[in-house]
């Protein structure tokens, strides 16, 4: 009873919150009307955003972040069989479910400060806080539910932690809400012995439906209030969501939401982005964002790649590998050529440190944007985003293989009347010949200097038709790609 209660209540609530948005500003739940929306330059400019993938999952630290999901399967996924896992470690999943795990998700050494510090040392400009995973467990204080952070677990409220701590590092807060997938996430649990069938904790479990069923309207209620009270307890600049919102049931769901926030934002003055996979809102609505992809081309519209340090998973786990500052490096220059950002992953332990290897990686790509940031922030794409004999694979999911970028490999970004030209790795024959760049008939791409990025040594260089010859020194002032700023 008291549920229903607190249910009706913040339907009553939004309903108010709704209407004083709609008086404010006149954003319809339409198609129409949210495609008068335009990306904000704070994100065109900022190119590089933190996510963070922590919560439950990362106690077990097995496999990858959907433990809760496959713990429940006997069935090998993705080559381990978690259930074996989970039962040779913990017991069988009815004796101690995933609801076990959250007394010992203690988040004893979690010090937002710290980690806001690590972000803007990285050289990021906004950070992107997972609030609620497939699992169902909130990391922020909700009135929704009790099985959040504020009550159990850490007992903290997490993303108001951060948001505070991020914004006082002068730097834009965001969050992710994964809620839409909790409908069918823990239904494996359904299919065996476990604590999923257990009444007492259906609140937690979720409907556990099939993924083949759209969700139904209680449903999408629910996920409605959680996100628009997301939206008014943190005001987040940016707000991400993953690809099964892209259900056909949800369409105005989705547009009920996109309305709210943009509302919102004007009420507060702050310009804001809503990310979205696949077709789940049209190009010029929201961002489009690809999960460990990249695109061929530049795209019309600002976009965004989602990836990870981490090659197996998002949350932390204890084998993880992590790719290397280089090839994040190369993969932000190629994104950023092409019109997007990168929103790069970690995984913190359970205790609330960041692993050291993924800091590391981290204060390493702030270096090198210490030195080469001039090309990269506040950029837009040039007239051509590349040329070289490698090009990144197209779509979701293409990062898992790696790309050995070399020196031929150029990538270009501009700035008014200023283009920047990155080789994606170290030119060790010092001599770089940049084909796009040569000199016209009309001489509109005269070039009246070219300087490296990080150094005060002059740079030699000529320029004719049909090809520019760069002569880097013999001393460059990084490990990564390097960049050359050329004024016309």
């Amino acid at each position: 009873m008291k549920s229903h209660l607190k249910t009706f209540l913040s339907i009553i609530l939004l309903a108010g919150n709704y209407c004083s948005a709609q008086s404010q500003q006149m954003y319809q739940p339409t198609w129409e009307s949210l495609s008068g929306y335009k990306c904000p330059d704070w994100f065109r400019d900022a190119k590089f955003g933190i996510f963070i993938h922590w919560g439950v999952y990362s106690v077990p630290g097995f496999g990858c972040e959907w433990y809760p999901r496959w713990m429940y399967l006997d069935s090998t996924v993705w080559g381990l069989n978690y259930y074996q896992h989970h039962v040779k470690t913990y017991g069988t999943p009815d004796k101690f479910g995933y609801k076990d795990f959250i007394p010992l998700f203690k988040a004893e050494k979690f010090d937002a400060s710290q980690w806001a510090d690590i972000f803007k040392k990285s050289g990021a400009k906004y950070i992107v806080p997972v609030a609620e995973h497939h699992d169902g467990f909130a990391m922020y204080n909700t009135s929704l539910s009790k099985w959040n952070a504020f009550t159990m677990g850490p007992k903290r409220d997490v993303i108001g932690e951060l948001a505070e701590a991020v914004r006082k590092q002068g730097l834009i807060f965001g969050l992710s809400s994964h809620r839409i997938e909790h409908w069918f996430f823990m239904n494996n649990g359904k299919r065996t012995n476990s604590d999923v069938n257990d009444p007492a904790y259906a609140d937690f479990y979720g409907p556990a439906r099939s993924e083949k069923e759209q969700p139904n309207i209680e449903y999408m209620n629910d996920w409605l209030l959680r996100n628009c009270e997301l939206v008014d307890k943190y005001k987040p600049q940016l707000f991400w969501f993953d690809w099964w919102i892209e259900q056909p049931a949800m369409e105005p769901y989705r547009k009920t939401f996109a309305a709210y926030y943009y509302n919102r934002a004007e009420q507060w003055k702050q310009d804001v982005v809503l990310n979205y996979k696949n077709n789940a809102f049209p190009d010029n609505v929201a961002v489009y964002d690809i999960e460990r992809g990249s695109s061929k081309a530049t795209r019309k519209y600002p976009w965004q790649t989602d990836t990870s340090i981490g090659k197996k998973s998002w949350g932390w786990i204890a084998d993880e590998e992590n790719k290397t500052p280089n090839e994040i490096i190369d993969a932000l220059i190629d994104i950023v050529s092409k019109n997007g950002n990168l929103l790069l992953n970690i995984g913190p332990k359970p205790d609330g440190t960041i692993p050291p290897e993924q800091v590391d990686v981290l204060l390493k790509i702030g270096e090198w944007l210490s030195i080469n940031g001039e090309g990269i922030y506040g950029t837009r794409p040039w007239d051509v985003a590349e040329e070289g004999p490698t090009v990144a694979a197209e779509g979701s999911f293409a990062d898992q293989k790696p790309v050995a970028y070399t020196a031929k490999d150029i990538r270009f970004t501009s700035k008014g009347n200023t283009v920047y030209a990155f080789c994606l790795d170290v030119p060790v024959e010092k001599k770089i010949i940049v084909k796009s760049l040569g000199l016209t008939a009309d001489l509109s791409r005269k070039i009246a200097n070219i300087e490296l990025l990080g150094s005060n040594e002059k740079i030699k260089w000529v320029q004719k038709e049909g090809m520019l010859v760069i002569y880097a020194p013999k001393v460059l002032p990084c490990k990564e790609a390097v960049g050359f700023k050329l004024t016309f």
